[in-house]
């Protein structure tokens, strides 16, 4: 397949698993930052951006999305968000040393810094 011929394959994905355990995993940090002492809360936006990923796999057997196919063919495309994820994740390399400098900085800098690998996904999707 040519590229835009992958493009479109990809794009005809539900891709709601995801999507819907960062909203509940960001809720859950939301909620603990309104009732939960600072220290804890910390750790739950850690723990919790961390589980993102894995909650959307449950998630992705009631959605019918095929998460993670050992038998399937992956496109370029889905290499390309492979690669935007690890990216999003390696940053964090700038969010906790800030962090450690100023803890109120980090829902922030997580925030931006884990939405970075859906970026390159509106645009090969082309949303």
């Amino acid at each position: 397949m040519n590229l835009e011929e992958q493009r479109i394959e990809f794009s005809q994905r539900k891709f709601l698993a995801v999507p819907l355990a960062g909203l509940l995993v960001w809720f859950i940090i939301g909620v603990s930052g309104i009732y939960l002492p600072d220290g804890i809360t910390v750790w739950v936006l850690f723990l919790g951006t961390g589980s993102i990923v894995y909650l959307g796999m449950l998630i992705a057997k009631w959605t019918g999305e095929n998460f993670i196919s050992k038998k399937g063919v992956r496109n370029d495309f889905d290499k390309l968000f492979l690669f935007s994820m690890a990216q999003s994740m390696i940053i964090f390399a700038i969010a906790i040393p800030f962090f450690l400098v100023d803890y109120t900085s980090l829902p922030l800098t997580v925030g931006i810094l884990t939405c970075l690998m859906w970026i390159p996904f509106s645009w090969i999707i082309q949303h």
